[in-house]
Formats: structure tokens, C-alpha cells, sequence
């Protein structure tokens, strides 16, 4: 979804709901098969759009599922085929699109064969077979393997806090795909993204090793991201790291997109934010496990409007 412009994916949303109300008009059918004839984005983002309603189609009406079936039945009769229209279906598998933007698929997947995993907006707690306790964020997977000689944690997508038991004789380390931690007798926590990996240390010290060999101890109270080839420069550590598990997002100077992009592990369908006002800074702390009353918050605070599509569609963008 991120290769989509946030324009394309509002268009398409529009089309979704005009091709809701019956009867469809063949004149509006034509404008909506030369719309998505423009460029194959449109075919992406209407493909993005029908997936993710789909996927809540038992929460629309039977008339409302009976004219959007309806419309892309009689799609054939002009210009742009049925089949042409599920080309946008093959350039998200292409792009990646399949993954944790297309509604959270690759999660999905990766779910199956996890050892401990979270859906939207779910968070779990575990105690290790050593007495290690782990938090697990929303939308996150983990495999564990311990044996006689280390105690490993893969990290294979979202977030993990950590809270290790002592334990001399094995090591404990955790793995994401950008590198290795090893834990120095403390609590941190880990958060794994297609880009980097970010690492905050609340007690004791982290060694970081990416994937180029580069190696990095990150002291109580530090941050550091990085990734296979490079590593970030220590900084302070996050509180919002450790908050997620109290069910708050803690915002201090936070641009609104990642804001919006943290709140939208824990609201089922799409939730995006206009670039226009991605970087506004946001100050506060914001429910997780009531992100409407979020949005509502955000909304009274910035010069914002989030505008409810569906209530699996919703889009933040500037006020008008």
C-alpha cells in the first residue's frame, strides 16, 4: 500500500462507494472503467479497496454487496474487462502489496507456523520456560528456541518487550532480519519494520550486531534503529515503547503519520494519513483499544478532518 499514492487510494475508496448504490447507472460505470483504465496505480488501488472490503463484506448489507457484484458482473460490457481489472490484483503480489497493508495478510500467514503470535489490535503476555516474561504488541510474530547452550527469540514481524530472567550459562538473544541483539541482564524492547529495527533498553545494556558485522552496546535509557547495513546513533529511549502494554500510545512531538500508522495495528480495514498532514507533531496519549475516541482526539486537537468511508475505510487528512 505505501507504493500507492494516498490520492489514488481515496479515488478508488469514492468509486467503492458510488458502485454501492443501486441502481448503477451505465454512464457511471463507463466513468469509473475509464478512471480505472488511467494507469495501472488505479488497478492497484481499486484491487487494494475491493480486497479489503471483501474481507468485511459480512458487516455490509445484502444490497450493498449485491450492487457492487452487480457492477463489476457488468464491467465486461465496456472497454475495460473484468479481467483487466484483476491485472491490479497481480501488480500488488508484484509490489509487495500483499503483505501487512493489504490487510494484513502476510501476518496472517506467518501466523500459521509461529510459536507465539497477536492479530489487530490484540497484545499477549507470555512467561518463557526460564522465567523470562515477553509482551507481545498487535500484529506481531515470534518463535522461540531455546536450548542448553542460548536462548533464542526470532522476531519475524512487530514488537516484542522483554523482560529476562538471569540466567549465566545461556545467552539470550533476540534476531530480526536486519541483525542480532544480545541481551546484558536487562529489559528492552524490540520493534521490527520492512526498513529497520528499532531498540530500546529500560534496564541493564543491549549488544547489537546488523547483518554487516557492525556492533553497538546500547546502555539503559538509549534507543538506537538500525539496519543490515548500517547502524543509528544512540538516543533517548522511548517511553511509548513500554506504553503499548498499559494499551496507551504516547505521542511527545510525534508526526501525526506515524501516529496514525501505529493506530492502525489496532483498527481492523484501513486507516491512512494524507502527506499533507503526515508531519504535523502530535502531543499526548491516545487509547489503543478505543481508536475512535483517538481519532476523535486527534481531530478536536489539529487542524484535521478524518472522514469514515466505511468503518473499515477511514482517511485523515487536512481540514477543509
Amino acid at each position: 500500500m505505501n507504493k500507492l499514492s494516498h490520492a489514488s487510494l481515496e479515488q478508488a475508496a469514492h468509486w467503492y462507494v458510488q458502485l454501492h448504490d443501486a441502481p448503477v447507472a451505465d454512464q457511471e460505470q463507463l466513468r469509473w472503467q475509464a478512471w480505472l483504465a488511467q494507469s495501472p496505480e488505479h488497478q492497484a488501488a481499486w484491487s487494494y479497496v475491493e480486497r479489503v472490503g471483501q474481507r468485511f463484506a459480512p458487516l455490509q448489507s445484502d444490497s450493498e454487496t449485491h450492487a457492487i457484484s452487480h457492477a463489476l458482473r457488468t464491467s465486461s460490457r465496456a472497454s475495460i474487462s473484468r479481467r483487466q481489472s484483476l491485472k491490479g490484483l497481480l501488480i500488488i503480489a508484484a509490489t509487495g502489496l500483499t503483505g501487512l497493508a493489504a490487510w494484513r495478510s502476510t501476518p496472517l500467514i506467518e501466523r500459521l507456523s509461529a510459536d507465539l503470535s497477536t492479530g489487530t489490535g490484540e497484545t499477549r503476555e507470555t512467561t518463557l520456560s526460564d522465567g523470562s516474561r515477553i509482551w507481545l504488541n498487535a500484529l506481531s510474530t515470534l518463535n522461540v528456541h531455546f536450548d542448553a547452550t542460548r536462548r533464542l527469540l526470532l522476531l519475524r514481524a512487530g514488537e516484542v518487550l522483554i523482560d529476562t530472567a538471569r540466567d549465566p550459562g545461556r545467552a539470550f538473544l533476540v534476531d530480526t532480519e536486519h541483525g542480532r541483539m544480545r541481551a546484558l541482564g536487562t529489559r528492552f524492547s524490540v520493534c521490527q519494520n520492512d526498513r529497520n529495527t528499532l531498540l530500546n533498553v529500560y534496564e541493564g545494556a543491549v549488544e547489537v550486531r546488523n547483518q554487516q558485522g557492525q556492533t553497538q552496546v546500547v546502555e539503559a535509557g538509549q534507543q538506537l534503529t538500525f539496519s543490515m547495513a548500517r547502524l543509528g546513533t544512540a538516543t533517548t529511549a522511548s517511553p511509548s515503547r513500554e506504553a503499548w502494554r498499559q494499551g496507551l500510545l504516547l505521542a511527545d512531538n510525534l508526526p501525526l503519520g506515524e501516529l496514525i500508522e501505529e493506530l492502525s495495528r489496532y483498527r481492523p480495514g484501513h486507516l491512512h494519513c494524507d502527506p499533507a498532514v503526515a508531519d504535523l507533531p502530535v502531543m499526548g496519549s491516545f487509547p489503543l483499544k478505543d481508536t475512535d475516541q483517538a481519532l476523535r482526539l486527534l481531530e478536536a486537537a489539529l487542524p484535521i478532518r478524518v472522514d469514515k468511508t466505511f468503518n473499515w475505510w477511514v482517511s485523515v487528512g487536512p481540514k477543509t
